[in-house]
């Protein structure tokens, strides 16, 4: 017996899910969301890429959330690496949102960086480069960048030094974190961390912003 596929989002639905966020996309950046959901659903299947089902929270919390560093930060241009990219989140939603930058999917894991790969192939996604790789051996093949991302980390400590360290130069650092993680980060004075940015929608998600201190 097979499960009947899950229901195409409207464009409608998309749009009006995105402007709470202070969003706005075209109709190829519609088509995008659409594709890139029907495929991590399906890959969903035999590989654990995201414990949401439901297209419309998938919707939500992955692409809302990840999409609204474009507008909270804001995140236009230049050269950004996702750490711990897993299914994508937030990397792949901002290359979609904003088409400009030039993303870094870092992900050690070989499944997942090969379902980073169909996306960026299927989703016609230029300037995006999957990274099978630790990030912490990484160093000139994502250097210098200007936005250092990760929605999925939880060693912050390891991750905000090797940002700054000399050999990838991050200007900026972006987290997706709990309201509960907010004191750890803090204690880290090698950047200058803006106030924490609530997430739309959620109870206690932060965007947490800092620029690395000279």
């Amino acid at each position: 017996m097979t499960t009947a596929a899950p229901p195409t989002l409207s464009a409608e639905t998309i749009r009006r899910a995105l402007g709470e966020f202070q969003l706005a996309v075209n109709d190829q950046q519609v088509l995008q969301i659409q594709q890139y959901i029907k495929i991590l659903l399906q890959w969903n299947e035999k590989m654990n890429l995201t414990a949401i089902r439901d297209p419309l929270e998938i919707l939500n919390r992955h692409f809302c959330e990840s999409m609204y560093a474009a507008a909270a930060v804001p995140v236009e241009n230049g050269r950004l690496a996702d750490v711990g990219s897993g299914g994508g989140f937030p990397g792949i939603p901002l290359k979609i949102i904003r088409p400009d930058l030039q993303i870094f999917l870092i992900e050690s894991n070989i499944k997942k960086a090969t379902f980073l790969a169909e996306v960026v192939r299927e989703l016609e996604l230029t300037d995006a480069r999957v990274i099978v790789s630790r990030y912490e051996e990484l160093g000139e093949e994502v250097a210098p960048l200007d936005f250092a991302c990760s929605r999925a980390l939880g060693e912050f400590s390891a991750f905000l030094e090797w940002a700054r360290s000399d050999r990838i130069a991050a200007k900026e650092v972006i987290l997706w974190i709990g309201a509960r993680d907010l004191p750890e980060i803090q204690r880290v004075r090698t950047w200058e961390w803006r106030e924490p940015i609530p997430v739309p929608n959620s109870l206690r998600r932060l965007l947490l912003v800092g620029t690395k201190k000279s």
